[in-house]
């Protein structure tokens, strides 16, 4: 930056006199900044709003379009030996069942190794251990660990300790532990059924008597891998799990019990009208949400803040402006009030169904309150009539709730197509265009260009004003070079006649 010694021949102070000249002409430029900031603003606002658009239209409707969507059943059991998730493919019907066995996992308990506690330890070495009252386990001893398909031979050397024998038997994948306090060892595998037990076999005889030696041979208590049995309806079924999956339902044995339990598989009629409560909810606080931009107060009376005005209000002031702006941002938008229409519009609408008739929202005890019933920005809501969860309309009758107890599949019908029309006008309203991205309602490429074009005429008017400062600096330089001169003449001038 120049440094510039200027009024030292007028006196005057040129700083201010240029300063004040430029602040008048970066009027314009403070109004392209601001401008800018509030366009900046604007995008911020379509995007948040884009997102929630978005976010029901891939979410809330495209998981309600298709009738199946709304195939809700429950099953219920007599006894709470069973737990039953039931599927939309299972049938409506009573079925009878009987558990057989539970599946269980393998699982050894060793012979104990001594009777006081810490006898052995862990880092204990296996050729310590006694195989009878004359011999200990010896070196060159093998046996293998088989499960989940794998295999580990184990060798025992001078130097193998318990906790080696327990780390590599851990390796095919079953639960392994030396248990210092009541010296045992403890074996299990990790899923139940026959086909996930495990063996312990003895390479050689040294390896024979180190199993008899670890008291994992025939001495120790085993329970074998075992699988589940089941009949439903008379039909046997089996399973390496505690779980079956048949004809839709997916069946888990908690307990054992000799009872004959029984299966009631009926429509979940609470299921299906809270997928229509949840997706009110959603359109409610989504319309809301656009009733509030679009019919916000206006903000014509407050221009943008320049920063010298922002610097002389209290920042609490300051923010409040700013809130008032954006506020408004979007008001009467011609882009937000065609998409706020069209979804409105598709909710007023009839549904045409597949035997010509038309229903609509009103045939479900769904409306709105009214204009002068609701709250501001909530004239467009929804409310299902009865609703206990709605003061608005919890009194009365609930239709909703009768059609699906009478109905279910009409009501399915009905709100997968009316959620089919919604997502195929929101899908048209954000195809990608000239002027806007794929999965985008507003023109977010236009307003980038916007953008961008502001960015170009700060630019251009920053260069004015340098150019518009340099000048008048130049001027005043000359003015002072000519008073310099004046003065000095009169100075030689006053010495002539020794004034």
């Amino acid at each position: 930056m120049a440094i510039r010694l200027s009024g030292l021949s007028s006196g005057m102070d040129t700083e201010s006199i240029v300063a004040e000249l430029v602040k008048a002409k970066s009027i314009k430029k403070d109004k392209l900044v601001g401008e800018q900031k509030k366009l900046s603003w604007k995008q911020d606002a379509w995007k948040e709003l884009n997102t929630k658009i978005y976010s029901f239209y891939s979410k809330t409707l495209s998981n309600l379009r298709f009738k199946s969507d709304y195939n809700k059943k429950t099953t219920t059991a007599s006894h709470s030996a069973v737990s039953v998730i039931t599927s939309g493919e299972a049938p409506n019907c009573v079925q009878t069942l009987k558990i057989e066995k539970m599946a269980a996992a393998g699982y050894l308990t060793g012979k104990e190794l001594a009777s006081e506690p810490g006898t052995y330890t862990s880092s204990a070495k296996i050729t310590s251990l006694p195989v009878d009252d004359t011999n200990t386990i010896q070196a060159g001893a093998s046996f293998t660990i088989s499960a989940n398909g794998e295999s580990k031979e184990i060798n025992i050397t001078e130097d193998t300790t318990i906790s080696d024998v327990v780390s590599a038997m851990r390796e095919v994948g079953v639960n392994a532990n030396f248990d210092e306090k009541n010296q045992r060892f403890y074996i299990s595998a990790k899923s139940t059924g026959a086909a996930n037990d495990f063996t312990i076999t003895a390479n050689n005889d040294a390896g024979t008597k180190a199993l008899k030696g670890l008291g994992i041979s025939d001495e120790a208590t085993r329970i074998a891998g075992s699988d589940a049995e089941i009949k439903l309806n008379n039909a046997t079924y089996k399973s390496d799990r505690n779980t079956f999956e048949i004809n839709g339902l997916t069946i888990s044995i908690n307990s054992y019990t000799d009872q004959e339990i029984t299966l009631t598989t009926q429509e979940d009629t609470n299921g299906i009208y809270d997928m229509v409560k949840n997706f009110f909810k959603e359109y409610n606080e989504l319309i809301n949400e656009m009733d509030k931009l679009y019919n916000a107060k206006s903000a014509s009376k407050y221009d943008m803040l320049t920063d010298e005005e922002r610097e002389a209000l209290p920042e609490k002031e300051a923010e409040e402006w700013d809130e008032k702006i954006k506020s408004a941002l979007l008001r009467r938008d011609s882009t937000l009030g065609t998409v706020f229409d069209s979804m409105k519009t598709i909710m007023l609408s009839g549904v045409e169904m597949a035997d010509g008739s038309t229903l609509y929202l009103s045939d479900f005890g769904i409306n709105t309150l009214g204009y002068f019933n609701a709250k501001e920005f909530e004239k467009n809501a929804y409310h299902i009539e009865g609703n206990p969860d709605d003061t608005d309309v919890a009194n009365k009758t609930d239709k909703l709730k009768a059609a699906i107890a009478s109905d279910p599949d009409t009501v399915a019908d009905f709100f997968a197509r009316l959620s089919r029309n919604l997502y195929g006008k929101l899908d048209d309203l954000m195809a990608r265009t000239d002027y806007s991205s794929a999965f985008t309602v507003y023109n977010d490429k236009s307003l980038k260009e916007e953008y961008t074009k502001y960015t170009e005429k700060i630019s251009s008017q920053e260069e004015k004003i340098a150019d518009f400062e340099d000048r008048y600096y130049k001027k005043f330089a000359k003015m002072e070079a000519a008073m310099s001169k004046l003065n000095s003449q009169q100075s030689s001038i006053s010495s002539l006649f020794g004034m």
